[in-house]
């Protein structure tokens, strides 16, 4: 069932996506360059959650549309940043040259500098009349904070001041959950917004966001030591080479599984019991499916 609907939503999401960008063609190098990275293959994950939380809430999920299109802006303008010299200095992603590869380190640049930004005109204008000024607004200032000095950008930060050096288990938990984990829980805040969640769901939601954020980017630490590159489209042990800290460095690999396995219960938990078996299935798929993936 959810191959079937990653597999369907994928196509709407990555539709929706191709025609605001097909709006751009000069400068060139930077109409190009924005489609590369964003429709270079991927999950499609943090739009999907939007949608996903729509329909639990038994909303119209295509409301969600323009809000998950401009999420993915951000999420492939940050890997455009990260793949860069300054930071990871990765070569491929997805299988595929990076994108200051492709297009020159200065494009690289301007190119996550035009995702970044247009993330916030589709964001406005391209809501306008599906949503309310009210939810836009909303949806701005958490998506400004989340992506931000207190979210993505504080994680990261914070990322590479610990390269090299042996960090404890809070700075951890700090760097995965801004980094990574706060563009995992965006899109269910953001569809909690849109669907009109009651306090008391929206909570529940939140939690169970916050955990698949962490177990995503456990997973993904399992993966650069344990992972193949023709299934990650990436080389592996990355992390190791820029001695980053990562849970399997810091706890060990076993531990690392435990606590991902765990992460993932707690998760399902939350899931099963504040909502029908129909509707929480979706989600529970989820969370199965974060901690089996091998990309």
């Amino acid at each position: 069932m959810l191959k079937e609907y990653l597999k369907e939503k994928k196509e709407l999401i990555e539709k929706t996506i191709d025609s605001y960008l097909g709006e751009f063609s000069y400068p060139h190098v930077i109409a190009e360059g924005m489609r590369y990275a964003v429709l270079n293959g991927g999950k499609r994950i943090r739009p999907v959650l939007i949608l996903m939380t729509l329909d639990i809430l038994g909303k119209d999920e295509t409301l969600g549309l323009p809000s998950g299109a401009a999420l993915e802006m951000i999420h492939s303008y940050s890997l455009v940043h990260d793949d860069l010299p300054a930071l990871d200095n990765d070569d491929y992603r997805r299988g595929k040259l990076t994108t200051h590869k492709k297009f020159g380190e200065a494009q690289g640049i301007l190119i996550g500098d035009s995702l970044l930004t247009h993330a916030f005109n589709v964001l406005t204008e391209k809501n306008e009349g599906v949503i309310s000024d009210k939810k836009i607004v909303e949806i701005v200032k958490l998506t400004s904070s989340y992506a931000g000095i207190n979210g993505m950008i504080g994680g990261q930060t914070v990322d590479i001041e610990s390269e090299g050096k042996k960090v404890d288990m809070e700075t951890l938990k700090y760097i995965h959950k801004n980094k990574t984990g706060k563009l995992l829980k965006l899109p269910i805040e953001i569809g909690c917004v849109i669907g009109d969640a009651s306090k008391e769901i929206r909570e529940k939601l939140e939690e169970y966001a916050d955990l698949i954020g962490l177990a995503f980017q456990i997973k993904d630490d399992i993966l650069d030591v344990e992972g193949d590159f023709e299934k990650l489209g990436k080389p592996v042990g990355s992390d190791a080479e820029l001695e980053k800290s990562t849970y399997p460095s810091l706890i060990g690999m076993e531990k690392s599984k435990k606590l991902l396995d765990e992460t993932l219960e707690k998760a399902k938990k939350i899931i099963a019991d504040n909502f029908s078996e129909e509707k929480g299935k979706i989600l529970i798929e989820l969370a199965d499916f974060i901690g089996k993936r091998d990309n």
